[in-house]
């Protein structure tokens, strides 16, 4: 019975050991649900008001859209590493946005899947400083919920309503 015990123990132990980052794990979780509400926002918005600009200081939809996969890119370009154009600003028409927009989002997903237990600590060149692999991923999902806030005003002015008010 104590070496059935010990071993139990030794066993559940291994498990917790390789048991997943519960801040990565949240992460995953938050940057999921952010990253449906900002696809869906793009795909509702109608193409002909892509160009609606909420205030003259404001930028258009069309270049809110642009502004997060660029942004996306270039974020989670700087926790792999990884150097890639981010040319979705210079698009205005819907359809192209979309489609660099869940671009980008592929490309974060793989810069996501890449953090680890291992390496979420590992310190990366991040805009002026140095950030931590996960510290780089998060900041993109406080990045992505901000835009997506500005999204759901614009939808809300055009009679759309929001993916994330829907029922």
């Amino acid at each position: 019975m104590k070496i059935y015990s010990t071993l139990l123990l030794a066993l559940a132990g291994a498990l917790s050991a390789n048991a997943a980052n519960p801040g990565i794990a949240e992460t995953k979780l938050t940057y999921g649900q952010i990253k449906t509400n900002i696809v869906k926002a793009a795909e509702k918005m109608p193409a002909d008001a892509y160009s609606f600009r909420a205030t003259p200081e404001e930028r258009t939809f069309a270049e809110l859209v642009g502004h997060i996969a660029d942004a996306q890119i270039r974020i989670c370009g700087a926790a792999t590493g990884e150097t890639k154009p981010a040319e979705a600003g210079k698009l205005s028409a819907k359809e192209g946005l979309v489609a660099a927009l869940k671009a980008s989002f592929d490309f974060c997903d793989a810069a996501l899947e890449s953090v680890s237990d291992e390496n979420a600590g590992t310190m990366m060149k991040f805009q002026r400083a140095e950030r931590s692999k996960l510290g780089i991923m998060t900041y993109n999902v406080i990045h992505d919920n901000e835009s997506y806030g500005t999204m759901a005003v614009y939808l809300r002015l055009k009679g759309v309503v929001p993916p994330s008010s829907e029922k």
